[in-house]
């Protein structure tokens, strides 16, 4: 982790908070530059949170069921 975050001239700590979620929406720099330094296009980047998302949005769809224990 440590060398990714200096080869992308961030902080590890900054690394670690988008890694970790506590930085929901990283600037576009950021994200461009750690992808740059793993080798990914951007465009790879964008098609996985898209099907990230999707998937999200699948879930989100589903019926809720109840085990039969809660209902009353």
């Amino acid at each position: 982790m440590l060398d990714v975050a200096l080869a992308s001239h961030i902080s590890p700590e900054t690394l670690r908070k988008i890694e970790s979620g506590r930085v929901a929406t990283p600037a576009f720099p950021t994200i461009a530059a750690i992808a740059d330094t793993l080798g990914l296009s951007l465009d790879a980047v964008w098609a996985e949170i898209s099907r990230a998302e999707r998937t999200v949005e699948d879930e989100s769809a589903l019926p809720v069921t109840r085990h039969p224990s809660l209902v009353s």
